[in-house]
């Protein structure tokens, strides 16, 4: 068992995105790194008002597809599997009630919006897309980054779903490993409307699973290692609109569901290293016609 650290490493946003030798240090042992005010607050509303316009665009009484990490209802599901280079929309688990109509309004029913928003729509790729985040990743040592996957989470008020502790490398995984996650709190997310919590240090454990392989025609989850999580030791990363936290792909985290009247929306950007292998057999794929592009 790696050593599990006392707190989650949280610093004022570097200028330029560059972070510094101390920064890194500190990502490298605890395998996360909050840091505040790295986005304005006005880019995070343009991003949620242009979220907001997409979801207007929606109609859920054609496209009832639900996303929940604690009952997999998406494993079967071709919308979710083919989401990869398209902008697609997912419920929450609670969204309907016994009638099958929404249980509030539409864009409090929903769980997440994904997978290529950075790429195929402007708005979303000006905010993923800046001088800033490309330095950081740069110092994280990434030569030849690739944005492989973008998620606008909702997270709505009332009915925004647990999500259970996962490693994001089991689900978008290459040879070596090189996924890294930079989440992005567009409103404040705190205790009450389901922030993130994290367990510092404990990146340092196995590969847990490979999520949703593709193996003769369906998608299965593959178990590598099953030792439980030391989530006795998970910490919360409480967070302002602003913040952006980058935790490495093997970082085991999760999320409480949101019983309270404030929504906790936020965006996530998954990158890679174009110069690893990237399986045929994950579920997320991308078309011919959509090429991995990097930070230009």
């Amino acid at each position: 068992m790696p050593e599990i650290l006392e707190a989650i490493p949280a610093y004022k946003a570097p200028p330029g995105g560059r972070l510094s030798d101390a920064m890194l240090a500190d990502y490298q042992a605890a395998g996360v790194l909050v840091l505040e005010d790295f986005v304005p607050v006005e880019a995070c509303e343009r991003l949620r008002e242009r979220a907001l316009e997409l979801v207007d665009e929606f109609d859920p009484q054609t496209v009832r597809h639900v996303f929940s990490t604690t009952k997999q209802t998406q494993l079967d599901d071709r919308y979710f599997h083919e989401s990869g280079d398209k902008i697609r929309f997912f419920l929450e688990d609670d969204a309907f009630d016994d009638s099958g109509r929404l249980r509030q309004a539409k864009e409090h029913c929903l769980n997440k919006m994904g997978h290529a928003m950075h790429d195929l729509d402007p708005v979303f790729d000006a905010f993923s897309r800046t001088p800033e985040l490309a330095a950081a990743v740069n110092r994280l040592g990434y030569e030849e980054p690739g944005i492989i996957q973008s998620m606008y989470i909702f997270k709505p008020p009332h009915i925004g779903g647990e999500v259970i502790c996962h490693q994001d490398s089991t689900f978008i995984y290459t040879d070596p490993e090189s996924c890294v996650g930079f989440w992005f709190a567009l409103e404040d997310a705190t205790l009450e409307n389901g922030c993130m919590h994290f367990i510092p240090g404990a990146h340092k454990m196995p590969l847990k699973q490979r999520n949703y392989r593709r193996e003769d025609g369906t998608f299965t989850i593959e178990t590598i290692d099953d030792t439980p999580w030391p989530e006795d030791r998970k910490l919360a990363a409480e967070a302002k609109a602003g913040t952006l936290v980058i935790f490495d792909g093997r970082m085991p985290h999760l999320s409480g569901a949101n019983h309270s009247d404030k929504s906790r929306h936020a965006y996530t950007l998954h990158v890679i290293d174009r110069r690893c292998h990237y399986p045929a057999d994950n579920w997320l794929q991308r078309g011919p016609d959509m090429p991995l592009r990097g930070f230009i």
